[in-house]
């Protein structure tokens, strides 16, 4: 796919994906989207990638959807997400409750860290609150927007909200549509660090990726983000534990585990 509203790079084992509509401010579209799903789709066939960072070229992560985009579906009557009729569908077929936009990825092979360079609106903050890990410049302005624009709640935020920061808080942002910035929210639970500004924030969030990709098995990391969101859609403790028993047989018979035991008894870094 030729790549227009997006880019990435990669530097050993983590890839860095940039939406890429700098002159909008990141604004999402239909070809975004597309674009979106297409690169990590990619991403995620590519074994040598343990770790993926998503941030906004600056000055923005992505402000939500784009105005013109917007003025379209008022002229319409309706909602068109702009995908195509067959997008790509990275992390998908894992469970039926991922197989949708975002939700999908719950499913993703690898850790997914957004690094909320700036202003995260909309769906903007949604695709933020749906990663595993999030970084975030402390004076980033945040919006759910949609009732300031006479919409419900969009893209899970009223599911994945009050998991994060509590119902109370939750209710607060997806009433009011209010703006609060990434320091205000600091301890709210929203975020693994904030940092001082946008370039701190990408720095910070590829040095965590850095570290998982390099101290960690990649099989281990697959496997507990499976168990991280797999244990969020059941409510049985006990069926937790024996899930954890299985894999850890499993994990048990790896080239994987037999060299983080070797590493820990030889007092080096393992070399997954």
């Amino acid at each position: 796919m030729e790549l227009k509203s997006t880019r990435f790079e990669s530097d050993r084992h983590v890839a860095t994906v940039f939406l890429h509509r700098p002159h909008r401010h990141n604004a999402w579209t239909g070809r975004m989207h597309a674009e979106f799903r297409w690169v990590m789709a990619e991403l995620e066939a590519d074994p040598t990638v343990r770790a993926v960072v998503v941030t906004g070229t600056p000055p923005a992560f992505c402000v939500g959807g784009d105005s013109d985009a917007l003025a379209e579906h008022a002229n319409r009557g309706g909602y068109d997400t702009g995908l195509p009729p067959e997008p790509a569908r990275p992390g998908v077929n894992v469970r039926p409750e991922y197989d949708d936009d975002f939700a999908w990825m719950y499913g993703y092979r690898t850790p997914i860290i957004a690094a909320v360079n700036g202003a995260a609106a909309g769906v903007g903050l949604a695709l933020a609150l749906f990663a595993d890990l999030r970084f975030g410049a402390a004076g980033a302005k945040l919006t759910t927007a949609a009732p300031k624009l006479g919409l419900p709640a969009e893209y899970g935020m009223s599911w994945v909200l009050p998991r994060l920061v509590g119902l109370t808080r939750a209710a607060d942002l997806l009433l009011s549509g209010r703006v609060v910035t990434a320091a205000e929210t600091a301890d709210w639970g929203l975020w693994n660090s904030v940092l001082p500004d946008g370039e701190a924030t990408l720095a910070a969030a590829v040095d965590y990726a850095h570290r998982l990709a390099d101290g960690t098995g990649p099989n281990a990391v697959s496997i507990t983000k499976a168990q991280l969101y797999e244990d969020l859609h059941r409510h049985a403790a006990g069926a937790s534990v024996a899930d954890s028993k299985r894999l850890l047989d499993q994990a048990m018979a790896t080239s994987e585990y037999r060299e983080g035991i070797a590493a820990l008894r030889e007092k080096r870094p393992p070399k997954f």
